[in-house]
């Protein structure tokens, strides 16, 4: 049975309707149509001006009605190929959104010799028409799932092509190469050389880099894309659940003066400074014989070592020595931390003085003091709020593995040229590595790529 993509790619002659804004009842619903008769479709039903005979990129007042029964006022929006997202015909009809109305358009639209769109239709269709390549059509779903300023921001700069475009000029240099070094295999008889191997392995060198910083980028990139999981440790009782409220604004956790209340992980989600943290709460770090709190311990233990920031607490009633030996421990799993001393109205000058050599922030959870200062701090633990969302950020894994692989090609290129092998291993490793470049953007594909790509897209995108 052929697959999803390959479905799809059969039937691009056919016209493609589906809802293109969320399901349910609102103000408006836009119903979008593509493909090579969605204007005169909308037409046969459209009582306004003859849309036929109208501009590209214009708007127009009517009704829809089946036969003589009005079934909405509307504004028909008309994009004449190739001048639209999928490079066909385009129509974008905004109707009032009742679910009713909806519904009977698309299903008159339906007889008169419109399909059904399926997931990602409209944007596959975008991808093979051109418009877009495969980088940018994946960005396009991580456009419309952004849930913060970062992540909204890194989607934007993929979609508008500043990834496909870098990779697009390595691709260029290395086909160059390649072509030549094709052409020596020509003349291997006459042991020609076209390729120059000192220029050959300078662009390689400088391709590597730029690979090596595409795929360092990824953990940034994915970060600001998917939020940065950060736990909240500490002895039972120190105020961990007060300070998960205090972020959050709301009485998210229980909070209770009983050692061992949270003994499982409690999470949230917070916006700081365009940056999506996924807050998570966490059993108090002790020694325990309750099987149930001691299982909350161990999920402590394994948050705090998956997490990129560990925000740990402690109070004025635990000893130096004691708050000494919390701190080698979690410092010692090497990731990035804020140390904070919760209570601190209940801070005498000594204690004060004893903890200023290990920088911590001072808070009262339950006052909500110094929880301002705490997010500052928090975004510069972990160095992203200084990130320009002009830098290419790798934030897809395909993307990171392909990335990954081309370097390991490129590795080999390197590696024959220093050792010198015969050209048309050298032309092997560069083709390999032009393969795994060109299955990001899509110049390589295969139906069961673009099967698990598009299909995880909503309908009328």
């Amino acid at each position: 049975m052929p697959t999803f993509a390959a479905r799809m790619i059969q039937a691009n002659s056919d016209t493609i309707i589906a809802l293109a804004t969320p399901a349910g009842s609102g103000a408006i619903a836009v119903i979008r149509l593509s493909g090579p008769e969605a204007i005169s479709i909308t037409n046969k039903v459209f009582r306004g001006k003859d849309l036929n005979k109208q501009a590209s990129h214009t708007i127009h007042f009517g009704t829809i009605r089946e036969g003589e029964t009005i079934l909405d006022e509307v504004l028909v929006s008309l994009f004449v190929g190739p001048r639209s997202y999928t490079k066909e015909n385009v129509v974008e009809i905004s109707t009032h959104g009742s679910k009713y109305i909806i519904e009977s358009i698309i299903k008159l639209m339906i007889r008169n010799g419109a399909r059904a769109a399926k997931p990602g239709e409209f944007t596959l269709r975008a991808f093979l028409n051109g418009s877009l390549d495969l980088s940018q059509a994946e960005a396009v779903a991580d456009l419309i799932a952004s849930n913060s300023a970062a992540s909204h921001q890194v989607a934007l700069q993929q979609m508008r092509g500043g990834f496909s475009n870098e990779l697009k000029v390595l691709r260029e240099q290395l086909i160059h190469f390649a072509s030549l070094i094709e052409l020596e295999l020509d003349f291997s008889e006459e042991d020609v050389e076209f390729a120059n191997r000192d220029q050959l392995k300078q662009l390689i060198l400088t391709i590597t880099n730029v690979i090596y910083k595409l795929i360092r980028s990824f953990e940034q990139g994915n970060v600001m894309k998917n939020g940065l999981p950060a736990v909240i440790a500490g002895k039972p009782n120190v105020g961990k659940s007060t300070l998960l409220n205090a972020l959050l604004n709301e009485e998210r956790a229980i909070v209770s003066d009983i050692a061992g209340t949270t003994r499982d992980t409690i999470e949230d989600e917070l916006t700081i400074g365009g940056i999506l943290f996924r807050f998570i709460d966490t059993a108090g770090l002790r020694e325990t014989e309750d099987i149930i709190e001691a299982k909350g311990v161990e999920r402590t233990l394994e948050k705090m070592k998956q997490a990129k920031l560990i925000i740990y607490l402690v109070d004025p009633l635990q000893n130096m020595a004691d708050i000494r030996s919390q701190i080698e421990e979690y410092q010692s799993l090497q990731i990035p931390s804020v140390f904070v001393v919760n209570k601190s109205d209940l801070l005498s000058p000594q204690q004060q003085q004893e903890l200023a050599i290990f920088s911590p922030s001072y808070i009262s959870a339950k006052n909500k003091e110094g929880i301002d200062e705490l997010k500052d701090e928090i975004l510069h633990r972990v160095n992203l709020h200084n990130i320009s969302t002009d830098d290419v950020l790798v934030s897809n894994v395909r993307h990171l593995e392909a990335l990954q692989r081309t370097f390991g090609s490129l590795e080999r290129v390197l590696y024959g040229i220093d050792n010198p092998v015969t050209s048309d291993f050298l032309a092997m490793d560069i083709k390999q590595a032009l393969y795994y470049l060109g299955e990001i953007t899509g110049t390589v594909t295969t139906d069961d790529l673009l099967d698990n790509i598009f299909s995880k897209f909503c309908i009328g995108k």
